[in-house]
């Protein structure tokens, strides 16, 4: 994917009337950062002053591969009504450009990924901001809080990625042969039944969400390149076990116990290496938020205070 395409791009016949019904609480920008060009979607900026007199800290949204921004949606409107949100697509995936990645080490691959998001959020003053990151999203959030200078005051995992070295082998199968071009080939109602969303109007929404997403033409080799980088075909995936006690923020892990690519005993290994860590098992599977949210969403804002 080129930095034109970011800035030349439109959403698809599925994402975008989901943007038009977030409009306007949330608008839609592409800011350029480092060597590429990040979209995010972002609500008002809160009243400084308001902030320095105790309105909750920002919550910044990080998805997980292959997804962007706007999967969130099921959540986005709850969170925005107690205070600023941004959510945005990561390097490589949504809308967002990415420079290109032929080849590196994990740490490389990890870096893909979060300088350019770490190099946003202080462009926005978004030091001391909750970070919630869904699987790849979960592994970012977790690297911007050990790198130091966001300094997130809570974070939030859910099915979050690099927190312990176990990974399903089928998940293995379905990263490394693309799911873009898994999507590709086998066409939205096959795709559905690879990456099962509820039976419910939203779930076969966020289902046709995920598919245009991943199907885009071309496909993405630089971020999935710079994922695979992150995981070895056999053997431990890259983690920061051995260095999650450096994180002294809250952190609440929400985790389902059935889980198809991170297991729940990464979770537990995780919530007992970190100082504060609170673990949240649901009978749900890798993505809580987007198959029950209306369970998840009460047990974010409680954690969100």
């Amino acid at each position: 994917m080129t930095d034109m395409y970011a800035v030349v791009s439109h959403p698809g016949r599925v994402e975008a009337p989901i943007l038009s019904e977030l409009s306007p609480l949330f608008a839609v920008h592409r800011r350029p950062v480092l060597r590429l060009t990040l979209r995010f979607l972002e609500t008002p900026e809160a009243d400084p002053k308001r902030a320095r007199e105790g309105e909750s800290p920002p919550v910044v949204l990080l998805h997980g591969r292959g997804h962007a921004a706007t999967m969130w949606l099921p959540v986005l409107p709850e969170l925005a009504r107690r205070g600023r949100v941004l959510a945005l697509d990561l390097p490589g995936f949504g809308h967002s450009s990415s420079p290109p990645f032929a080849s590196g080490s994990a740490e490389d691959g990890l870096r893909f990924f979060v300088e350019p998001v770490e190099a946003l959020l202080l462009e926005k003053d978004l030091r001391g901001a909750v970070l919630i990151g869904h699987s790849l999203g979960g592994l970012v959030a977790v690297e911007l809080a050990l790198r130091g200078a966001i300094q997130p005051s809570k974070l939030i995992l859910i099915g979050g990625m690099g927190l312990g070295p176990e990974m399903t082998y089928l998940s293995r199968a379905f990263f490394l042969a693309g799911p873009e071009r898994v999507a590709r080939l086998s066409g939205p109602r096959l795709f559905s039944r690879i990456s099962p969303y509820p039976d419910t109007p939203l779930g076969r929404r966020l289902g046709s969400l995920d598919h245009e997403l991943c199907a885009v033409r071309g496909g993405r080799s630089a971020p999935s390149d710079a994922f695979n980088a992150l995981f070895p075909r056999v053997g431990p995936a890259f983690n920061r076990l051995e260095r999650l006690a450096e994180i002294r923020c809250p952190s609440l892990l929400l985790w389902g116990e059935k889980d198809a690519v991170f297991p729940p005993s990464v979770a537990a290994c995780a919530a007992a290496a970190m100082r504060d860590a609170t673990l949240q098992i649901e009978p749900l599977g890798h993505s809580p938020h987007l198959e029950d949210p209306a369970r998840i969403l009460p047990s974010l804002l409680k954690f969100l205070g």
